[in-house]
């Protein structure tokens, strides 16, 4: 229950379960966050109380009434705190044997296949299939906006809470998954071993941010399209925006499936 877990969780969760992606956005320019709406949102947590955290049920972000699933795809931000209380995100990386991203650091999950209900569907049961996640340890908080990755594939990022991260103990599909590790979400949002490349798109011209992280197993490269979510997500839950410039794609704002 809300009561045993730790305030701070709590409050980050409240964070997420506030955003409204349709008055926020990446928009193309220096420091590109729109932190403001969260800001004004926090007033309403009396209203909503601290019992609605974690409730799927209240998720109203996810309607994929219309959603085409030949090109869609959702991965799992499953975020939890370490013992010092740290806010930190599980991620994987790929088998070097897969066709596409082989050996690429990446959010679990995968392309939505008919079965699945919805994107939160998605998301579950490819970190269960991967990283052997049991979604009933996963509370979804929120499912930010859909983001068109270079394939033409449209990746819906669903964000959710392990409350108790003891109770996961993973089992790693080696078919599709190397290695599994998490990083601290401040890390996003910090100009500390990151760096950045222009690319001109589509007539647009954006930053691919790269983080370097280091763990007793290994280092690990962290960007593109899981960079940008996870700076986008760790802005939400610190409710400021990073200390470096964005610059993300315009054409990640004209997409809302």
């Amino acid at each position: 229950m809300a009561s045993n877990r730790s305030q701070s969780l709590i409050k980050f969760a409240e964070n997420l379960r506030l955003y409204n992606p349709n008055n926020n956005s990446f928009d193309g320019s220096s420091n590109n966050i729109n932190t403001h709406n969260i800001q004004n949102q926090s007033q309403k947590i009396k209203e909503i109380g601290t019992d609605q955290v974690g409730n799927n049920e209240n998720n109203n972000n996810n309607n994929n009434s219309t959603r085409s699933i030949s090109n869609r795809a959702a991965v799992l931000v499953c975020l939890f705190e370490d013992q010092q209380g740290q806010l930190r995100v599980i991620l994987t990386k790929r088998a070097s044997t897969l066709s596409l991203h082989s050996g690429e650091v990446a959010l679990p999950g995968g392309k939505v296949e008919e079965d699945d209900a919805d994107d939160i569907e998605t998301a579950l049961r490819e970190a269960e299939e991967e990283i052997g996640l049991d979604r009933s340890l996963v509370d979804v908080v929120t499912v930010l906006e859909s983001l068109p990755a270079r394939n033409r594939i449209t990746v819906i990022p669903v964000v959710g809470i392990l409350w108790d991260r003891n109770a996961f103990n993973p089992v790693i599909n080696t078919a599709e998954v190397e290695a599994i590790f998490d990083a601290p979400l401040e890390m996003f949002l910090k100009d500390e071993n990151r760096r950045e490349k222009e690319i001109k798109y589509m007539g647009d011209e954006y930053l691919i941010h790269f983080f370097d992280h280091e763990t007793e197993n290994g280092k690990y490269m962290i960007w593109a399209l899981t960079a940008g979510i996870l700076i986008k997500t760790a802005s939400i839950v610190y409710q400021r925006p990073p200390d470096f410039q964005v610059r993300m794609p315009r054409f990640w704002n004209r997409s809302r499936q």
